[in-house]
């Protein structure tokens, strides 16, 4: 029986894509774990793996091909031993002849046609049991084995979702989530659409990408559904850009160079450990208290933006954030992040001081409950020991989820993040 390659789910918040490239043709034998197509989604490119061995009988959908819903059939596969000419999609059925009533009306002119009723929705099919292969073997993509043995999950325990009862990389991820997801909440009125435009000033229309799109619905759903409170200090810098300087020197020989901002992503989840209260996020009528410190640090990418993840941020040295960052932000600019490194989080810091921006507000990025926002480091007036001196000081401004948090606790968490600045040593103990 013929397979129908379907438009898959990348990522637990994708909803349509663009069909990048194909890397199979019409007649290619396929086996489970080749590599289809290259699949974008509304954050990064993604490879598209096969799960089922067979040929590659039709290409429905063209590569280039965008604003592809996820579940549309985008392939078909022949199965093994099966003719993959009559594994092609049946064309679309022809068009019932048109009903007369009472034959002819007027001059020869036909009657109107009389609509054939809809028939009724198909009935939501069963979940399938993962499926079994001869010996009991449970049948499952290569990458959800390696999925499911390095995190320790049993096959058997899984329904697969793929073809035939298949698991799949997605069932494994959805059995690793140890909080089970909540009800959702009544949602907020959606937004109307953007008014159309119409002007006679001279531009250029330039289609939304699948990531602007992205970041418009989220941002407006976090302004519209999380009520933002906003806390800023002002941090002397000082010690901690000596203290970079002293690291660099010694960091020289493993080619690590610091930078101030992966100072100040281990100082905001250090603040969080010490402060857990504000390392929370709502979900449906539950708080979530994280024990470990996920900061999502937002990198400017050509057509927007994207948060990849420090994972266990408090744990690692700050050459350790230093290095991972580096490789997190090159692969972000290439498209080539896996959703699990930029998708999650417990808190974010954006950074906006190299443009010199002095303060600002950041959005909240949900579900998180907080987000530091970083402006530029300058030299200000200060008094220090009671005299006026000149010193570095940055505004650094959290934004806070005020479902979650307490306007006192967020203050303790800006109080524990300026202290830890200003006196850097202590994030090194």
């Amino acid at each position: 029986m013929p397979i129908e390659l379907k438009m898959p789910a990348l990522s637990p918040t994708m909803e349509e894509g663009t069909l990048a490239k194909w890397l199979v043709k019409e007649g290619d034998s396929v086996k489970s774990g080749d590599i289809l197509a290259e699949i974008e989604t509304d954050k990064a490119t993604m490879e598209f793996e096969a799960v089922d061995e067979g040929t590659i009988a039709q290409i429905l959908v063209p590569e280039g091909s965008d604003g592809v819903k996820v579940g549309t059939v985008i392939a078909m596969i022949a199965g093994e031993g099966e003719d993959a000419s009559s594994a092609k999609a049946a064309p679309p059925p022809a068009k019932e002849p048109v009903a007369k009533d009472g034959g002819e009306t007027g001059a020869g002119q036909p009657a109107k046609e009389t609509p054939a009723p809809a028939p009724p929705p198909p009935a939501p099919a069963p979940a399938q049991p993962a499926a079994k292969s001869g010996g009991d073997r449970v049948k499952a993509s290569p990458l959800a084995r390696r999925l499911a043995e390095a995190q320790g999950i049993d096959l058997a325990s899984l329904t697969g979702s793929g073809p035939g009862g298949r698991i799949v990389k997605a069932d494994v991820d959805g059995a690793a989530g140890k909080t089970p997801r909540a009800a959702a909440a009544p949602s907020a009125p959606s937004a109307a659409p953007p008014a159309v435009v119409d002007t006679d000033i001279p531009h250029e229309a330039v289609k939304l990408s699948n990531m602007r799109k992205t970041i418009a619905r989220r941002l407006t759903e976090a302004k519209q559904t999380i009520p933002h409170i906003y806390l800023t200090v002002d941090i002397r810098l000082d010690a901690l850009l000596k203290l970079r300087g002293e690291l660099n020197k010694g960091l020289e020989s493993r080619d690590i160079k610091l930078s101030v901002n992966d100072m100040l992503i281990k100082a905001l989840a250090a603040a969080l450990i010490e402060v857990p209260e504000c390392n929370v996020s709502i979900s449906g009528d539950q708080l979530l208290k994280y024990s470990r410190a996920d900061i999502s640090v937002a990198v400017s990418i050509p057509g927007g933006l994207i948060t990849p993840i420090v994972a266990g941020a408090e744990a690692k040295s700050i050459s350790a954030i230093a290095t991972e960052i580096k490789e997190l932000a090159g692969r972000a600019k290439e498209g080539k992040l896996q959703p699990h490194e930029y998708q999650g989080g417990t808190a974010s810091l954006s950074n906006m001081g190299m443009y010199g921006i002095k303060q600002f507000e950041a959005v909240i990025n949900p579900p998180q409950g907080m987000i530091m926002a970083i402006g530029a480091g300058e030299k200000r007036p200060y008094v220090i020991d009671d005299s006026l001196q000149i010193a570095t000081v940055m505004s650094a401004t959290g934004s806070f989820d005020h479902r979650a948090i307490d306007g006192a606790d967020g203050a303790r968490l800006m109080q524990a993040f300026k202290r830890l600045v200003e006196a850097p040593l202590g994030m090194l103990a």
